[in-house]
């Protein structure tokens, strides 16, 4: 494990002064501060970015319009992550409410591939709803320059709305929306898929309603689909920027009030989680996981279903299947993750920039999460493979801020080539297909690129914390006050640090460490999960703060992130 080097963030007093002094709570103030606000940012729907000022929405709008006063049917080819299947339910839901004709159809990552293939296109000819006259790509599409045209072949039309980079040859779709493609000047590069696909509902609504088609203001609710954005956008781990948080505040808002679709209110009671006191920790490492397990493990068209039923005891009954695909998943990685580090501690890669590892017996639909843990132990790019075909690896990697995955991988397919068959993604994540033949050479390719493009042979984890925590704030309000507003990718949870005397401590399961703490006078309980080390007596922690309800009880705990001796 590497250590990591911990270190306060820096504070900025004026900004935090000018916030408190507009009536924001003072600890909320430093932390907002610290992540760059200089005002409190309007959270209701009327400071949302307009849609008109993404790229070709206005255009796809009136081309759905068109379609439902014709009566074609419609298709949403989704992905299969939690941010392809809320934006799915989005879409489906969505459409449906304004009158279309729609169904959707989910590839299987195992036979189909990802995207709009034209395997995909074969399935959606013979869809059981009828033929399609007009596909909807929803975080996806963007990449699918055969399977658009393979649609056009078929006698489909797609309309493509994606958030992930476009590459240097676009689909010939009737419309791309897209924030990240060329020339759009949309504020906010960060929507995910769910995100991009709701705007188009808004630009359609709007459009409904200059045709006469809806009344001046009226027409459906489009807020009551915030919940699935919400989840949709922090269980992909897009920037929380200010747009995002204001999405994802309002989709919270409605779960707390218990306005929510039924398979989201399904999916909080097999996670044991209480939606009245909902946050954005439950929506990312609860509820995504459990929809991302059908997607890795099975079917993601059970996790779709689920977000699309309004039937409380069927989604229940969906949301329990979700959740045994969930504990099949957890089994399988544990099980992955201690082959990895078997592997990697009979050759220890002191040398390496990058890792890269495989076993033939390996799930490819659990890889991603294999190459994420050994990122977190080792700091540094990793990638994991599983068997494709008897001639293939399919490859699924993770990275660290100072590498760009997907430049990397482009840098090893110029330097290496016909090695990599396909490669996407992003800068800290991305996939490929490899010939097995060329493991090694890949191995040391991406090692190479990785030293070139960052200039390093080494890297060094940085916990970012919020420093010292006020003794008065050690309390369960305090914990409750943080969890009611939007953290995330780019705007981080509070992470605090201090100096603790160790009163007690004992091991759990044989491997989480419970702590019994003194700081100022003040015990206080803690718990370091996936640590079963001992600590001495007094240690600096970085922690969280977080409610533990119990018997009826609820009370302060912290969560250690790090702790070393003091």
């Amino acid at each position: 494990m590497v250590q990591p080097l911990i270190r306060p963030r820096r504070t900025n007093r004026p900004a935090t002064q000018a916030l408190a002094e507009s009536g924001v709570h003072p600890l909320l103030a430093r932390l907002w501060a610290a992540r760059g606000l200089t005002q409190a940012a309007p959270a209701d729907w009327a400071h949302l970015i307009p849609p008109a000022r993404l790229t070709q929405v206005e255009h796809a709008a009136g081309l759905l319009a068109d379609a439902i006063a014709a009566q074609r049917k419609l298709l949403v080819v989704a992905d299969y992550d939690c941010d392809g299947a809320t934006a799915c339910a989005v879409a489906v839901r969505g459409l449906r409410l304004m009158g279309a004709q729609v169904d959707f159809l989910v590839p299987n990552r195992f036979e189909t591939g990802y995207g709009l293939s034209p395997a995909v296109v074969r399935l959606a000819c013979s869809h059981p709803a009828g033929r399609p006259d007009l596909l909807i790509t929803v975080d996806n599409g963007i990449a699918s320059v055969e399977g658009v045209a393979a649609a056009q072949a078929a006698g489909m039309q797609v309309i493509v709305t994606d958030h992930h980079l476009p590459g240097d040859t676009l689909p010939q779709a009737l419309a791309i929306v897209n924030p990240n493609q060329a020339a759009c000047a949309f504020p906010s590069k960060h929507l995910a898929g769910v995100g991009v696909i709701f705007y188009v509902l808004l630009a359609l609504r709007a459009e409904l309603r200059t045709r006469g088609v809806l009344p001046p203001r009226g027409g459906p609710r489009l807020d009551a689909l915030s919940d699935l954005v919400a989840l949709g956008t922090v269980a992909d781990v897009v920037r929380l920027d200010a747009n995002n948080r204001l999405l994802v505040g309002q989709g919270l808002k409605r779960i707390r009030q218990g306005q929510m679709q039924a398979g989201v209110a399904a999916l909080f009671t097999v996670a044991g989680r209480d939606p009245r006191q909902a946050s954005t920790a439950d929506l990312g490492f609860s509820l995504g996981p459990r929809i991302n397990a059908a997607g890795r493990m099975a079917d993601m068209g059970i996790g779709i279903q689920c977000l699309l039923e309004d039937d409380p005891d069927r989604a229940l009954a969906l949301a329990r299947s979700l959740d045994d695909i969930n504990r099949e998943r957890r089994n399988r990685e544990s099980t992955m993750r201690d082959q990895a580090l078997a592997q990697l501690n009979l050759q220890p890669p002191r040398q390496a920039a990058s890792l890269c590892v495989w076993q033939a017996d390996w799930h490819p639909g659990v890889i991603g999460l294999v190459a994420s843990r050994l990122k977190e132990t080792y700091w540094r790019p990793v990638l994991a493979f599983a068997p494709d075909d008897e001639a293939t690896l399919r490859g699924s990697g993770r990275s660290i801020p100072e590498v760009h995955l997907r430049d990397a991988l482009d840098l090893v397919s110029k330097r290496l080539p016909g090695a990599i068959l396909q490669f996407g993604g992003h800068a800290m994540a991305a996939g490929l297909t490899l010939r097995r033949a060329a493991f090694e050479d890949f191995t040391e390719q991406l090692d190479q690129a990785v030293r070139t493009l960052s200039g390093q042979e080494a890297f060094e984890p940085c916990l970012e914390t919020d420093g010292a925590l006020e003794p008065a704030y050690f309390s369960v309000e305090t914990a409750a006050m943080l969890a009611t507003h939007v953290w995330g990718a780019g705007f981080a949870p509070p992470l605090f640090q201090d100096t603790f005397q160790v009163i007690h401590q004992r091991v759990l399961q044989d491997k989480h460490l419970k702590l019994f703490l003194e700081h100022h006078g003040q015990r206080l309980d803690a718990i370091w999960f996936n640590h079963a080390d001992p600590l001495p007596e007094r240690i600096e922690a970085a922690y969280r703060l977080e409610r533990n309800t119990w018997g009826g009880q609820t009370r302060l705990q912290l969560l250690i992130e790090h702790a070393r001796p003091a």
